[in-house]
């Protein structure tokens, strides 16, 4: 049986995606911090229903604790590693800076490494369109430029994709 990591399954696309992926038989684990930018109860909610699947297990932990997540990896040695989880909100990033470098940034950088040294076979990661900034064309585009983002949250997603392109 396939194992795949998977990070932010308390959020609405986790959740869903881990949903799909033990329907069709994978094993998965969940990594979520379970943090309250919106409600807590709903993100355990998610994570009950999940873990009423034998296929699915699951940690509360925050991805800038690079010791956990690498304890977490090493247990459970996934042969892919989906990475969705984020600080997110563009609003609250011009509030709350620090908690989108140390979550999006240090977060990823800790999933980057883990995949790196497990050596699994993918890694692979969501974005935003915020990374696209000032853009005034509709729709946009993967070949759009993505040079001015206007948000320390988007900017700390683009920095992310610098990361992955300097991983592959």
């Amino acid at each position: 049986m396939r194992r795949i990591l998977v990070t932010g399954t308390a959020g609405f696309i986790g959740y869903h995606l881990a949903r799909l992926l033990l329907a069709e038989g994978f094993r998965v684990h969940g990594y979520d911090g379970m943090t309250d930018y919106y409600d807590v109860a709903l993100k355990r909610r998610r994570h009950a229903m999940l873990l009423q699947d034998p296929n699915f297990s699951a940690t509360e932990g925050l991805l800038e604790d690079q010791a956990l997540f690498d304890r977490v990896a090493d247990d459970f040695a996934p042969e892919v590693i989906v990475h969705l989880a984020a600080q997110a909100g563009v609003r609250y990033s011009v509030e709350n800076p620090r908690a989108y470098l140390d979550a999006n940034v240090i977060g990823t950088f800790s999933v980057m490494e883990a995949a790196r040294r497990l050596k699994v076979a993918h890694l692979m990661m969501a974005s935003t369109s915020s990374v696209y900034g000032a853009n005034e064309e509709m729709p946009f585009r993967e070949t759009d430029k993505a040079d001015h983002q206007l948000t320390i949250y988007a900017a700390t997603k683009k920095a992310n994709e610098s990361m992955g392109h300097a991983w592959a």
